[in-house]
């Protein structure tokens, strides 16, 4: 296989010119008058390289220019300028060729057929794309065992939940074998056992095919537990690149300690207090600025203590505090 990068964006700028609407009949009639267009750059200058057989988060604020990056790499956009190229092609010059290898699963959209069972679009998919029989029914045969699919063969789409959906535009998505696979929101609506299904299905395929793995979601732990890269990108640029670790000393060292204790919560000089749920205080501290014991003797002092833990804090959380930063950044510059 090419040690050629699966995916490059150099300098690629994407601007979208949105007509404003009125908001009274006064405004909607000037309006068709005298339009009023606000530009929005949605991309500014990224540079992206993403190599074959990794796997890589991209997240952002929404309105951060994230779905616009997908949507490049899917073919449904072209740049303004800069190019992007993807296994070797140009995803709008050569589409034919492109969109062949490469699998794309939305999960607020579906391909699957509303008023139909759930086969006859996987069916429909092997005649479009002239997948050999063998092919099809080994890809097939994985991915029903994997994903579930025996129970809504023959549901129609319509009847299905949004996580059985979900599960069949995945493997829809996957039928064909492709080399770059790129996810949406691949996990919205799952349950907990599906989640954990899903997402250890994209580790095998990507360990066994080295099938690069491009992935967003709101729900940051999955991303997390997916891939080892994140790119972040903030106002149509690309804020962070890196491995979650490194995300996560972004903020400093911190930490969560839960105690339990015989009273009220104790107040801690170097911790903030967050919550007490059932019975349990929780703190946020920074442990590059104090330590455990010193936090654990300021509680004694107060109460005694029936148990103690400390683990991480969700990275939800820490990126909360990096956009939180980078709002207050640009509020400074405006």
């Amino acid at each position: 296989m090419s040690d050629e990068p699966a995916v490059v964006l150099r300098d690629v700028w994407k601007t979208y010119r949105l007509r404003e609407r009125g908001t009274s009949p006064r405004e909607v009639l000037a309006r068709l008058v005298r339009p009023r267009i606000r530009v929005v750059e949605a991309l500014r200058g990224i540079n992206l390289s993403i190599a074959r057989g990794e796997i890589v988060a991209v997240a952002g604020p929404n309105g951060a220019g994230k779905s616009t990056t997908v949507k490049l790499l899917s073919g449904l956009l072209a740049p303004d300028t800069g190019t992007v190229v993807a296994l070797g092609c140009d995803p709008i010059r050569d589409r034919l060729r492109y969109v062949s290898r490469i699998g794309v699963c939305f999960g607020q959209r579906t391909e699957l057929w509303w008023d139909h069972p759930v086969a006859s679009s996987f069916d429909w998919k092997r005649v479009v794309w002239n997948l050999p029989r063998l092919q099809y029914d080994r890809s097939l045969g994985a991915l029903t065992e994997m994903l579930g699919l025996r129970d809504i063969w023959r549901v129609p789409a319509r009847e299905l939940s949004l996580g059985q959906k979900m599960r069949a535009d995945l493997a829809l998505a996957l039928l064909p074998e492709p080399d770059l696979v790129i996810l949406d929101e691949p996990t919205v609506g799952l349950d907990v056992l599906a989640k954990r299904d899903v997402l250890d299905f994209c580790r095998e395929i990507n360990r066994v095919r080295r099938v690069t793995i491009v992935v967003t979601s709101h729900d940051l732990s999955d991303l997390e537990a997916l891939a080892g890269r994140i790119v972040m990108v903030h106002q149509g640029q690309v804020a962070f690149d890196g491995q979650f670790d490194r995300l996560r000393a972004t903020v400093g060292l911190q930490r969560r300690l839960r105690l339990v204790t015989s009273g009220p919560a104790p107040v801690l000089q170097d911790a903030a207090f967050l919550e007490t749920r059932d019975g349990a205080h929780e703190y946020a501290y920074d442990a590059g600025a104090t330590t455990l014991p010193s936090l654990l003797a300021q509680a004694e002092a107060q109460a005694t203590i029936l148990d103690v833990e400390t683990h991480r804090p969700p990275i939800d959380d820490v990126i909360a505090t990096l956009y939180a930063s980078w709002h207050a950044r640009d509020a400074r510059g405006r």
